[in-house]
């Protein structure tokens, strides 16, 4: 049996790839209390630049750094792009995590990698569990779940995190775009057949930093309870609901029109119900994800600040 436990007073080397990412930016600060972060992304902001469509760039990297951890907050998350664009969502969605995973199996190295409900096409009419079966609709759903089947297939000592409908102060989200578009429009129409789960990217990072830190320091063992959990914030709601919510706590005028997915014309189709069932999570690790209304009040009490 592979151990994880890092000697006494040593501080573990983590690998960060996607840094710059509205998770990534909130996992620079989390894990800094777990150990020394080298903060890899396509930009080079916080640290090396990694291209994740160079497989030889990958490699050196990880050769380079020799991390005692990696944890890959990296996607290619343009859902309607990437149907046009399939050949790079499945180089950095799949291709690049099964590398990872074939480059830190040799050497025994924890990875901790985020996936998405978007493997499952919503039709269930229940909170999936990770034992119900992939069925995506769009090619990011679909390069996504490559990415999970080659990283566990690598044999790599993985943790992968299914989120949904991530949100934050940083980045591009939809917390962000309604907060914009309230300021713009009088009356907003919005989505109100798609039921999912809110995740704040702080949580899911604080999360992150929890497990890794216990993963590290031998409390758990990968070789038992490695593979996949689902990560998301609790409760459900329809996007607009979501922006209803966020209406609501911004004071803005705007009316908001509920209106159906037919009506939103986007290339790829979305899963009307992904609500992700957190119980293995919590069951395994002893931590639970707060309610998403409470999340979007401490984020927006943060945007407010």
């Amino acid at each position: 049996m592979t151990t994880t436990k890092t000697q006494a007073g040593h501080r573990p080397k983590l690998l960060l790839i996607g840094a710059n990412g509205q998770v990534g930016w909130e996992l620079r600060r989390t894990l800094a209390g777990v150990g020394d972060v080298i903060a890899a992304s396509l930009e080079g902001e916080y640290g090396p630049t990694i291209d994740l469509m160079d497989p030889a760039a990958l490699a050196r990297l990880i050769e380079d750094s020799r991390p005692d951890a990696l944890i890959n907050a990296a996607a290619y998350t343009a859902v309607d792009k990437a149907e046009s664009d399939r050949a790079t969502a499945q180089r950095i969605n799949a291709d690049a995590v099964g590398e990872m995973g074939a480059l830190l199996a040799e050497r025994g190295t924890p990875i901790i990698h985020y996936s998405t409900d978007f493997v499952f096409s919503g039709g269930l009419g229940r909170p999936y569990t990770e034992d119900d079966s992939p069925d995506p609709l769009n090619v990011y759903g679909e390069t996504k779940l490559g990415g999970e089947r080659a990283l566990l297939d690598s044999g790599a000592r993985a943790l992968i995190f299914r989120t949904s409908w991530v949100y934050g102060a940083r980045g591009a989200n939809f917390l962000l775009t309604m907060r914009k578009l309230f300021r713009e429009r009088e009356e907003l129409r919005v989505v109100d057949d798609q039921i999912g789960s809110p995740t704040w990217s702080r949580m899911l990072a604080e999360i992150t930093a929890l497990v890794l830190h216990r993963v590290l320091r031998g409390d758990l063992d990968l070789d038992r309870i490695g593979g996949l959990y689902h990560l998301t914030g609790s409760g459900q709601v329809s996007w607009y609901g979501f922006a209803g919510a966020i209406l609501e706590a911004s004071g803005a005028r705007t009316n908001l029109i509920p209106i159906p997915s037919s009506e939103y014309q986007a290339p790829a189709k979305r899963p009307t119900f992904s609500v992700l069932d957190n119980g293995r999570f919590q069951e395994t690790f002893g931590l639970a994800m707060p309610d998403w209304r409470l999340s979007l009040a401490q984020c927006l009490e943060e945007l407010r600040s």
